[in-house]
């Protein structure tokens, strides 16, 4: 038996923009969310080193206002371009901690005003880190 030749396909016409149609809005979704999820992570590990930073300065003895360890936090969150944190300073003033005691502080931002795009999925949160150190003698 013969191919006929003749016989016309189907055609295809359009095929292309409606699988485009279907395909386009998940795709994007799903780029939005991985952009918005590791904009969330970077922001995250930068509150962790400032929290870091501040407990580190906050540890020593000579360290007696609050404000020096927010300062401190500040200057380290402004370098990597993050401004409008919050840092809790627990005990505060750090001065009434002992020798020995420790020092917690805590660093934190809502996700709106450090994210790239306008929030999606993350709208709302508020990013926070911690650290805690003990309070020692000045070298």
């Amino acid at each position: 038996m013969q191919c006929d030749r003749s016989q016309k396909r189907p055609s295809r016409r359009g095929a292309a923009v409606v699988e485009f149609a279907i395909v386009a809005p998940v795709f994007l979704t799903l780029m939005v969310g991985t952009l918005e999820v590791s904009r969330a992570l970077v922001v995250q590990q930068l509150l962790t080193n400032a929290s870091r930073e501040g407990a580190r300065v906050g540890s020593y003895d000579t360290t007696t206002s609050t404000s020096t360890i927010s300062s401190a936090v500040n200057t380290y969150l402004s370098n990597e371009g993050i401004s409008g944190a919050t840092t809790t300073v627990s005990p505060s003033p750090p001065s009434s901690a002992a020798d020995g005691q420790s020092i917690s502080v805590t660093v934190s931002i809502a996700f709106n005003t450090v994210s790239w795009i306008p929030p999606f999925y993350l709208s709302g949160k508020t990013l926070s880190a911690t650290s805690v150190m003990c309070r020692v003698p000045a070298p």
